[in-house]
């Protein structure tokens, strides 16, 4: 049975997929991007006070795992990636550098990419960490559950403060997938051990 996030989800999406065929937009997941895409790509995460910043080779990186484009005649109007951490034995996921052109921000094609990339990776450890409130909102909207730091391994916060990304509960929030969900308390349980050794 679906919840009322459930429905008000798929309306959005839906209404999101329709706007872009509308505006002949095409949404496409790939692993090819040019050196001077990525290179305007990079420079956009710099220049956006929300984005964390990623350089070309940090990009290259994470297209290895796949993104998702909105592109146009050669052009590109949205990008979300997923940056891949490694944490013991775990590759966890991380939605990264999501960024829609101004034009197009009314329409919720921001949720249409977290929404792709998110059932892309639904069967792998998925986490987001963000700080803004419409973000928060659609992590909700795409089933993603709430945790607090004392939720995750002392590892894997490790892992996470080495790349940048505080303890600072109090600006941003981590949301994980189902699948992390249901496999937190092993998870957590096999990287204590881990230590432990």
């Amino acid at each position: 049975m679906e919840t009322v996030l459930d429905v008000e989800k798929n309306i959005i999406i839906e209404e999101a997929k329709a706007y872009c065929e509308l505006q002949g937009l095409q949404v496409v997941f790939t692993h090819d991007i040019t050196h001077a895409q990525l290179q305007i790509i990079s420079e956009r995460t710099k220049n956006q006070a929300a984005m964390y910043h990623a350089n070309v080779g940090m990009l290259l990186d994470r297209l290895k795992n796949g993104c998702y484009l909105i592109v146009k005649d050669g052009e590109i109007f949205g990008h979300i990636f997923a940056h891949k951490h490694v944490v013991g034995k775990f590759s966890v996921y991380e939605r990264s550098s999501l960024w829609v052109h101004e034009k197009y921000r009314n329409h919720n094609l921001g949720l249409l990419l977290m929404d792709l990339l998110t059932k892309h990776f639904n069967k792998n450890f998925l986490i987001s960490i963000a700080q803004g409130a419409t973000v928060h909102h659609n992590n909700e909207l795409l089933g993603m559950k709430y945790i607090t730091l004392k939720d995750l391994s002392p590892v894997l916060i490790e892992v996470l403060e080495k790349l940048g990304k505080l303890r600072d509960e109090l600006k941003y929030k981590y949301y994980v997938n189902a699948y992390f969900e249901s496999k937190i308390g092993q998870f957590n349980k096999i990287l204590k051990t881990k230590i432990v050794e």
